[in-house]
């Protein structure tokens, strides 16, 4: 048997406060109502130094405050290089079918990987 599939959405939360926004980026794979179905969740909400997208800027964005690394979670290669960075997360709970986890730490692992191609940019 090959590599599992993964599908892939982008769930905007906009709430009237924006400390309550929130961004997720979740990974299906299989049938999730089947035996074999799991989903990966990486859930973005606003901090000190990181921004998420609610209507202000370019829908699916998150950024790292000061240095404006950003990536668009829309983009397909950005969403995959997040599941792979995240996938460690999901193997550690092989019993468990939904895991949802911070999205930021994954965020700063693409970004300082130095990956340019994932969405980030170096500082003006």
């Amino acid at each position: 048997m090959g590599e599992p599939v993964w599908y892939w959405t982008v769930r905007q939360h906009i709430r009237p406060a924006y400390g309550d926004c929130r961004l997720t980026l979740s990974f299906i794979t299989g049938g999730i109502t089947e035996d074999t179905g799991r989903r990966l969740s990486l859930v973005f909400v606003p901090r000190t130094n990181g921004v998420v997208s609610n209507t202000y800027f370019e829908s699916g964005t998150v950024v790292r405050l000061p240095d404006r690394s950003h990536l668009n979670l829309y983009e397909p290669g950005t969403a995959r290089r997040l599941l792979d960075a995240a996938m460690p997360a999901l193997e550690a709970q092989p019993a468990v079918r939904t895991v949802a986890v911070d999205g930021w730490p994954y965020f700063a692992e693409v970004v300082d990987r130095g990956d340019q191609s994932a969405g980030g940019h170096e500082p003006a």
